[in-house]
């Protein structure tokens, strides 16, 4: 994954909620805090929010789950979202994080999921890691991910072009950490030290640009289209 916002520099946040005041309260929050963040607009209109982001750069941007137009509105301006600017990294705020919001989140785009459960000091946090390029996620969801990724099946990861991205060997790989396989149950399936698994892992990484198993679930997810079961 990409770092946006380097290390000591301030985070550019745009901030997509439900209505004018919930808008307003997250960015007076965030202008007033200490935290080296600045709010680069706010919009509650999915069209706006879609402007907004087009006429002010910015590293990140918090889009609620349920905006004016309906329950689960933000998921679509999300998708949107990540498709016109791919270098903006997305948090989806989310009302109760269940299972399939998250997964369906994740894979519209997002890059954190973010319970208005939790505190502003965490949301600030949340900022901070996805700003720099981390996957935002807590255990359960990183649960979820990986159940709906082993739900989905195993699908072949093409490329631009339509050519398959890995070898049946790596895909099959793949396949093993969607099943929650550890390295060293890994080897023992395939007959391999966990030195020469750790490598291909690697090589995966690589050709797919995630550098962990989790960002390799979600990029399988976002690709495959695998649902939650």
């Amino acid at each position: 994954m990409k770092t946006i916002s380097k290390s000591g520099e301030p985070v550019r946040v745009f901030v997509g909620d439900a209505n004018v005041m919930a808008c307003q309260l997250m960015v007076r929050a965030l202008e007033q805090s200490r935290e080296p963040i600045v709010v680069a607009g706010s919009a509650s209109d999915p069209v706006q929010i879609l402007k907004g982001l087009r006429e002010n750069p910015s590293d990140v941007a918090i889009i609620g789950a349920d905006l004016k137009n309906g329950p689960m509105t933000g998921l679509g301006v999300v998708k949107e979202a990540r498709a016109a600017f791919p270098h903006t990294r997305i948090i989806l705020l989310v009302d109760s994080p269940e299972r399939a919001l998250v997964v369906e989140g994740f894979r519209a785009g997002a890059d954190g999921v973010f319970s208005r459960a939790e505190t502003f000091e965490m949301l600030c946090k949340c900022i901070r890691a996805v700003g720099g390029g981390q996957v935002w996620a807590n255990v359960n969801q990183q649960r979820f991910i990986i159940e709906a990724l082993a739900a989905g099946g195993p699908q072949p990861i093409k490329g631009a072009s339509g050519a398959n991205l890995l070898t049946k060997r790596e895909e099959e790989l793949v396949r093993f950490v969607a099943e929650g396989l550890t390295n060293r149950d890994i080897a023992r399936q395939l007959g391999l030290t966990e030195h020469t698994v750790r490598n291909y892992l690697f090589r995966i990484f690589n050709k797919l640009g995630t550098s962990n198993r989790l960002e390799l679930a979600l990029y399988v997810i976002k690709q495959t289209g695998a649902h939650p079961a």
